[in-house]
């Protein structure tokens, strides 16, 4: 609360050293009620200020609850996030010594059910292609048509890539969901050079936007997660952008197809047809779902340096929807090996 100052005087140009004693307990009096009009109630908006200080939304969770009402705050950043300090154990369920970082989120109620690691600096991978779809959904249009350039196709043999060539026109729409399937590498570039004018913008973009949502031990410098010494996150600020994402209809639709069929016009005008299918085996069919859940659909990610990596929608036999997630396993078959124990142990728990 900020007061501006005003000269006072009642009596007549009489000062209140002045004034008798008897009018003193008036003049107290008069003065409170001529300074509260004066008064103003700072309603700026408190949540950025609370952001840069406390990324992870805790003092804002106790502001919005204890603090003076006077103050306009909007919802808080933890409303939908489920916060914690540090690692959460759960009885019965150990992932130590075969993966780098492993955990289990309700989002139903918002809580971390098990957590592992979820502070460590490590890799994402592909899993960075949660931010580009967040990105790209958020800027986009998705009937806009995009016209692939060079730089866009320019991988080694090693990358994952959608079979895009240089000239070729595919809508937005079939771009994000052959990124969230089939993982193409060519097609994050196409989609970032298109939104920002070049990938270079696009990384831009998706750095603020991930620090938007509290994800600050983050940092991207491309689209696709191709490694980078300086490309890196955590576990819980993956979850962060997962758990954003998954608020979107449109994302759940994405992750949760069976395959995109794309149609692509090339530079000739020719029509060919790309279908791009999940790289996540749980979709594929080629790793049956944990016993009573549903896997609606996620996100894979494979580098020598990051390991095999995971992030999950799922819906448990009860209905309510869980995400979970395991970073740098040793090989793909542990990883699902992981996954499904995680899932089935931690929701019976």
């Amino acid at each position: 609360m900020k007061c501006t100052s005003r000269k006072i005087n009642l009596l007549g140009g009489r000062t209140l050293g002045q004034a008798p004693k008897s009018y003193t307990f008036i003049l107290f009096i008069f003065i409170i009620i001529w300074l509260l009009p004066s008064c103003e109630v700072v309603t700026d908006t408190v949540e950025t200020v609370f952001y840069q200080t406390d990324p992870h939304g805790l003092i804002m969770d106790f502001e919005r609850t204890q603090f003076n009402r006077g103050f306009q705050v909007g919802n808080p950043f933890t409303t939908h996030v489920a916060v914690t300090p540090s690692d959460v154990p759960m009885e019965g369920l150990s992932l130590e010594g075969d993966i780098v970082a492993g955990a289990l989120f309700s989002t139903s109620q918002p809580r971390v059910l098990f957590g592992y690691n979820m502070f460590e600096r490590l890799y994402p991978a592909s899993t960075t292609k949660v931010m580009t779809a967040l990105v790209a959904i958020h800027y986009g249009n998705m009937e806009d048509v995009v016209t692939v350039s060079e730089s866009a196709v320019n991988f080694g043999f090693y990358a994952q890539v959608g079979g895009l060539q240089v000239g070729d026109q595919v809508s937005m729409e079939d771009l994000i969901g052959g990124l969230m399937l089939h993982s193409g590498n060519d097609n994050a570039v196409a989609i970032a050079e298109h939104i920002a004018g070049s990938e270079e913008a696009f990384v831009q973009l998706m750095n603020e936007k991930a620090y938007a949502l509290g994800a600050t031990h983050t940092n991207f410098v491309n689209s696709h997660g191709l490694h980078h010494d300086n490309h890196f996150t955590t576990l819980y600020d993956l979850y962060l952008i997962f758990n954003s994402l998954a608020r979107d209809q449109r994302f759940l639709d994405f992750i949760a197809m069976p395959y995109v069929s794309a149609r692509i016009i090339d530079w000739e005008g020719e029509v060919r047809y790309e279908n791009w299918y999940p790289t996540n085996w749980f979709n594929y069919g080629t790793v049956p779902h944990p016993p009573g859940v549903t896997v609606l659909g996620g996100k894979t990610g494979y580098t020598d340096q990051a390991g095999a990596c995971l992030i999950l929608f799922n819906r448990g036999a009860n209905h309510e929807y869980y995400i979970s997630i395991i970073m740098g396993s040793s090989t793909r078959e542990y990883l699902y090996e992981h996954m499904t124990f995680l899932l089935s142990h931690g929701l019976r728990h």
